[in-house]
This record gives C-alpha cells, structure tokens and sequence, in this order.
C-alpha cells in the first residue's frame, strides 16, 4: 500500500492511502456514481454511453471509462398514451402534471374529463418503456389517484378534436371547401376573410389536415389532447363500470355572486415543464379548473392551452396578469365575453344488445353523433358540441347502461364574424 499525495484543490489537501495508479477524492467519486448509475436498480446501462471526466485529477491519470451499448440492448423511446383515473379536487391537474415536469417529460398532449367528483385525464409522452413504468408508479401513489394504466399497446379507440382558424378569401374558398369535405369537417364560423373549421379523428388525420390547409394560411389553432376507449371482447356477464356521470358542475351566467366560468386562450413554448408551471398558478390560488384541453399550436414550437376557471371578472382579471409574468408564455386571453366557437369531445360506450341497438343508433343521428366502435354488447358513439349537447346525450343513454365515458377538455377560438351563437338559443338546458 503506497502513500499518494493529492495535489491541492478546493475539494481536498489530504494525503489518501490508495493502490497504484493513484486517484484524487473527486475521481473516485466520480467512480461511485458511475457503478451505482450502471446498477441502480439491478439495471445494467443500457439507455447510453457514460464518459466520466474528472476536472481535478491529471491527464495522465484518468480513466478510460467508455463504454459502448449495442443498438440490440438499447430502450427504445416511444410514445406512450397513460390513463389516469382520479377523485377531483383543487390542484389535482397540477399535481399529476408535476410528476411529468420534474422527470423532463414533455406532455405532447393532455385530455381532462372533469365532474364534481371524479375527473379522467389521457396523457401523451414519449419515453422508454422502463422509465414510463416509473412515472405510473410515482402517479399511484398521488393521494385520490384510483387508478393508472398505460394502453398504449391496447387495442383502443382514439379520437381528437382540431378547430382551425385560416384565410380564405373569394378565390380560395371553394378549394377549401373541397377540402373540408374531403377531411368529413364541418364550418362552425364564416366571416369575409377567415374560416374556422371542426375536424376529429386520430392524430393521423390531424396532422393530414393541418398540412393540407397550412398553404392558405393558418391564423390560430386549438387542439385537444386525445381521447381513448377500450373495445369490448363479448362475454355473457357484461358489468356496468362507474363512469363520469353527467353532472359536470356548470356555473349559470345568473349567478347572484357574479360567479361564472371562465375561458381562457393561453399560447406557450412548447417545453418540458411549462403545463406544470401554468397550473401551478392557477391551482396556488384556490382556483379549481373546469376544463383543461393542451394541444399543438399553429406553429410548431408552441402549444395552446385551453381551461375554464371558475370566478368573478375582477378574480379572473388578476389571475391573468399573474399569468402574463410567465417566462413560457406568449399571449393569454379571456375569451368570455367574446363570441367564440367552443367544442368539446366525447367518447361514450354504451351497453347494447341487438334489439336495443337500433334505438341508440336513432338517439345518436338526433345528436349527429357517429359509431366508431361495434361489438355484441356494446356500441361507442363518438360525439362534438358544447357542453349542454354532452349532457343531454349522455342523459339520454344511461337508461341503456354506459360502460365508459372520455371527454377532451373545452377548445375554443375568438368568432371573426361577431356572431355571438349563445344569444341564438332560446332556452337554456335544465339541469
């Protein structure tokens, strides 16, 4: 055993007893953390190369410490659709989303179905199978997390809903149209210059369309996140699950205390974190979001945020300027007493036999709601609309037995032709 002595440094000026070649303190530091990095967890490095540096200890004396993994033994980053099932309550959206900031994932799109009591989230990330098992772990142990799951190798339906906003003026207007026919949208606002188009389908088919209509001109973009259903295998004990009943907690504009919900527009970098940040605000001041939709924006870097907070004007005025301090965020805007265009999107599943089938069939034409699932017990029914819309289907249906419910969150863009169309009701839905 030979004495080395250790050149001075701020981290030591000690003399260490060490076999040859010598190290300093800070090497054989480094040395620890590589070999519990390579075994942690019984998991041998397979994700990336480890080059360790030491900046105190002499060229002469660092290790070689490269170490190559084959393309066979390396995890493979995917795209991974989580359900998480919780009880609601205030601040639970920035809880679940703290979970995916603090790892570094970045959520490419998140989908909350919210009632009084219970709220279903469907979150889009990328990552490797084994870290993402990590993340389901961290969820389950979240106070009123009921259940999390991973489906991404399920087979599922999935659904999302793009309203787009873009220039068309007399001469491409017609070539629009023929697109929008194409794609089986629908125009929800018409004005001299703009169109603002509805659209759903898989993410395929969003991306299909966006690239279609981005050479005329896209203005703004709102986009859910998705929504997924499980198909049914025919058994003969078929049970009902609880599901998100229709009670949805709406606020009447008459509120006596000047409450009403609110909806906000935000557009934000699109970066690991930022949802998380957002929410935060939000959720630090007693708010409870109603309705929360995070989607891709019309540009590429960007992300649209689209919630619905309960308050007063005076509450919610505050809570946007403490919103507009925000490194992450470009533009936010309350859209409440603006004309917009609002859609929402659900995905319900309905117990039916082949007698019943025919009635749920008559019931969804009402609604211009259309089948995108079929077995022997069940039928899903794939519906958009505002929220009353939702409720009055799903109202209709529990009579039938519902299975399961998805619903994105609440999209929204300013009406360029002014036309506000909630004066155009005549009565109000009777909760």
């Amino acid at each position: 055993m030979a004495a080395a002595s250790v050149s001075p440094s701020p981290y030591s000026t000690t003399t260490i007893p060490t076999q040859n070649p010598p190290f300093s303190r800070k090497t054989t530091g480094f040395l620890h953390l590589r070999q519990c990095s390579i075994y942690y967890n019984g998991f041998k490095a397979r994700s990336r190369s480890l080059h360790v540096v030491s900046a105190t200890t002499e060229k002469a004396n660092a290790l070689p410490l490269n170490e190559t993994v084959s393309p066979a033994t390396a995890s493979k980053v995917k795209r991974h659709t989580i359900s998480v099932f919780v009880g609601d309550e205030s601040g639970i959206i920035n809880r679940i989303a703290g979970v995916f900031a603090r790892r570094g994932y970045n959520i490419e799109s998140l989908a909350v179905g919210l009632n009084k009591d219970k709220a279903i989230f469907t979150i889009v990330v990328s990552g490797t199978e084994m870290i993402l098992r990590q993340v389901v772990e961290q969820l389950n142990k979240l106070v009123n997390v009921i259940k999390v799951e991973d489906i991404s190798k399920e087979p599922h339906v999935e659904r999302e809903l793009m309203l787009i906003k873009l220039h068309a003026d007399a001469d491409t207007r017609a070539e629009v149209m023929w697109l929008v026919d194409i794609f089986r949208a629908k125009i929800v606002d018409t004005s001299e210059q703009f169109l603002t188009i509805e659209v759903t389908g898989d993410p395929g088919k969003m991306a299909a369309v966006q690239r279609n209509l981005s050479k005329f001109g896209i203005k703004e973009l709102a986009r859910t996140g998705k929504g997924d259903v499980y198909p049914v295998e025919p058994y003969d004990d078929f049970p009902i699950n609880q599901v998100l009943d229709a009670h949805w907690g709406v606020l009447f504009d008459e509120d006596s205390s000047g409450l009403q919900s609110h909806t906000l527009s935000m557009v934000v970098n699109d970066t690991p974190g930022v949802l998380n940040v957002v929410t935060g605000v939000i959720s630090r001041r007693g708010y409870n979001i109603q309705s929360l939709a995070v989607g891709p924006a019309e540009r590429d870097e960007l992300s649209r945020i689209t919630t619905v907070v309960p308050g007063t004007n005076e509450t919610i005025g505050k809570l946007v300027q403490q919103l507009q301090k925000l490194v992450d965020l470009y533009e936010v805007q309350d859209m409440t007493h603006l004309p917009f265009a609002e859609r929402e999107l659900m995905l319900v599943k309905v117990a039916v036999n082949t007698a019943a089938r025919r009635d749920v069939l008559d019931i969804a034409s009402i609604f211009r709601a259309k089948a995108v699932d079929v077995s022997d017990h069940t039928i899903t029914l794939e519906l958009t609309g505002d929220l009353n819309k939702m409720v009055a289907l799903q109202r209709l249906l529990e009579p039938y037995g519902i299975c399961e419910v998805t619903r994105t969150g609440r999209v929204a863009l300013v009406r360029e032709s002014g036309v506000d169309s909630t004066s155009l009701r005549g009565y109000s839905l009777p909760f």
